[in-house]
């Protein structure tokens, strides 16, 4: 399978949506940063804190800053699940792993925020740690800031780490479903077999029936396929199951033996193996995660 770009996962309208609905909905700024690379304080925007993004402005400060964030990337790259660190100033970021197939193709990062009220002497100890600022109105304006900075009750934190979780799965899903989607830029016999599987998924579905549909060569047909979507016909008609036995299996009425054969597949014992394979679990597990993420 072609790997899908961190580039190509931040263009999606539903990034842009989710961040602006988040940080109305909760207070917190949240921003898509790619998976190997901190995502700094001042890239947040309108939504971001104002004490980060003056803290960052200083060499102290964006130095304490980009490590923090660094080392929080580099826990979450190994081990692809949540995770939370504190900034030398004491507040909290959340980092959440956006995971399509078994590819780490971005982490969700929040804004950083305090847990509990700050006090004078917190900000005295900031500010001492950052050498006192450039001069006497830089560290006035810092403690203004600081002191607007939005804190988060233990309740309501639960409550940003769950939208988090849920939104990683919902954009891992939704990338998956758009990597398969047909569009009008690709050849006419690429999007013609695409169509045709994703109309038969639930029945055999073999590379004769396809090239036939679309009136192509065998040899030309598996080549320009490849070139197209970075998979072969074999390769895409799994995943299009795969994403069909995630969607039914959000339906908790329908067993596991109704969803394989739903989605295609020919027995209990491949279908466990595949989707292990492309989502990194068991369909059991998979429909168990669902239900946490939905009872919280």
């Amino acid at each position: 399978m072609k790997p899908l770009s961190f580039a190509d996962l931040a263009r999606l309208p539903v990034v842009q949506q989710y961040e602006s609905a988040f940080c109305r909905a909760t207070g917190v700024p949240l921003k898509l940063a790619p998976p190997d690379a901190p995502c700094s304080p001042g890239s947040f925007g309108p939504g971001g804190n104002k004490f980060c993004a003056r803290v960052a402005s200083i060499p102290a400060g964006c130095t304490a800053c980009l490590e923090t964030e660094a080392r929080l990337q580099r826990s979450v790259a190994r081990k692809l699940a949540l995770e939370q660190a504190y900034c030398y100033a004491g507040l909290t970021v959340v980092a959440m792993p956006v995971q399509v197939g078994r590819q780490h193709a971005a982490t969700l990062l929040s804004g950083r925020v305090l847990r509990r009220e700050p006090s004078e002497r917190d900000f005295t100890l900031v500010l001492k740690m950052l050498g006192g600022g450039p001069d006497a109105a830089w560290a006035q304006q810092a403690r203004k800031s600081y002191f607007d900075l939005p804190v988060v009750t233990a309740d309501r934190f639960q409550a940003v780490l769950q939208l988090l979780n849920v939104f990683a799965q919902y954009l891992a899903d939704f990338a998956g479903r758009h990597t398969l989607a047909c569009s009008q830029a690709e050849p006419e016999a690429v999007a013609g077999a695409k169509q045709f599987v994703q109309s038969h998924v639930e029945e055999p579905i073999t590379l004769t029936q396809v090239v036939q549909h679309v009136h192509v060569s065998r040899f030309y047909f598996c080549k320009l396929f490849k070139k197209a979507t970075g998979m072969t016909l074999t390769e895409y008609v799994t995943r299009v199951r795969v994403e069909k036995a995630k969607a039914l299996l959000v339906d908790p009425s329908l067993r596991i033996s109704e969803v394989v054969f739903a989605a295609g597949f020919g027995s209990v014992a491949r279908f466990n193996s595949v989707f292990r394979g492309h989502v990194g679990m068991a369909p059991g597990e998979y429909r168990a995660s669902l239900r946490e993420q939905l009872s919280v």
